[in-house]
């Protein structure tokens, strides 16, 4: 859940903006049915199995259009939901009910399918000790919402942003002239409390990456033979990242490998949504 200060800073202008996109002047259809206030109901209802988030951010978006709009939910976020399964109701003017459904669903389909799957690729690792990450392949503005759903998923979140560590990708060590200048210059610039995570594509890179005294390396789109004479090269000497192409199936398939971490850029920019829909809406009783 978003702490107080997260919510008004940085998820309510996000939501607003959404809103915004849908409603530029005014709801015409709403309008034409709904000319005047009327109280009413709508449920919640899922439409398939999956991992429920973003009730917040759903309840938020009525809220937002009429305050006095109210929210009851039988499950939290995390929480496994069930095909058919009636899941909460909001109740409030109908007006906003209708205006702020497509809102409200987007946000919660898009967050509830990706802890979804981010649920089904962790229970794949579990019992090796090995973390699942995110990373920063999210839908532009959407990055708080998606990585929220990664960690309700059961994953982790990567770095946030560029702004919040260290990477030095094959770009990187290009510009810098190889691996050991650019973890020197990283070591020069960056302040000491951070990390420096390199990412390799061979062996020899390793090696030099282990000699330039990098914290985490990171292995790109090896084999599972070249990962495994990889770990042996670091020999405990950094932390260890698996990437690249990371699917269900190969998360799956590296569970015997000694390493720290496994990201997967899927999580965020492949993941299917969560079927959810708002239905039986009716004047209050």
């Amino acid at each position: 859940m978003y702490d107080p200060v997260t919510m008004k800073l940085n998820v309510e202008p996000l939501i607003i903006s959404a809103l915004r996109e849908d409603i530029t002047s005014e709801d015409v259809s709403t309008n034409c049915v709904m000319p005047g206030y009327k109280e009413g109901t709508v449920d919640l209802i899922c439409k398939e199995d999956g991992v429920i988030c973003g009730l917040q951010v759903f309840e938020r978006v009525f809220t937002l259009l009429d305050e006095k709009t109210e929210a009851v939910f039988s499950v939290s976020d995390g929480d496994l939901v069930e095909k058919g399964q009636k899941i909460g109701t909001i109740k409030g003017d109908i007006r906003v009910l209708l205006s702020g459904e497509r809102t409200a669903l987007n946000f919660l389909q898009r967050m509830s399918g990706i802890a979804t799957s981010t649920r089904r690729m962790a229970e794949l690792l579990e019992g090796t000790g090995i973390k699942l990450l995110d990373t920063r392949k999210t839908t532009p503005n959407n990055r708080i919402f998606e990585k929220y759903a990664v960690r309700t998923g059961c994953g982790n979140n990567h770095r946030y942003n560029l702004s919040d560590g260290v990477m030095l990708k094959d770009n990187h060590i290009g510009a810098a002239g190889g691996v050991a200048q650019a973890v020197k210059m990283a070591r020069d610039y960056a302040p000491f409390v951070r990390k420096i995570e390199v990412e390799v594509e061979n062996l020899d890179m390793v090696r030099e990456a282990v000699q330039a005294g990098a914290d985490i390396i990171m292995l790109d789109n090896m084999d599972h033979q070249t990962m495994a004479e990889a770990v042996e090269i670091i020999g405990g000497r950094a932390e260890i990242e698996i990437s690249g192409n990371v699917t269900a199936e190969k998360a799956g398939s590296i569970r015997d490998l000694k390493v720290d971490f496994v990201s997967s850029g899927a999580l965020t920019h492949s993941s299917p949504i969560l079927d959810l829909s708002l239905k039986h809406l009716k004047p209050a009783e």
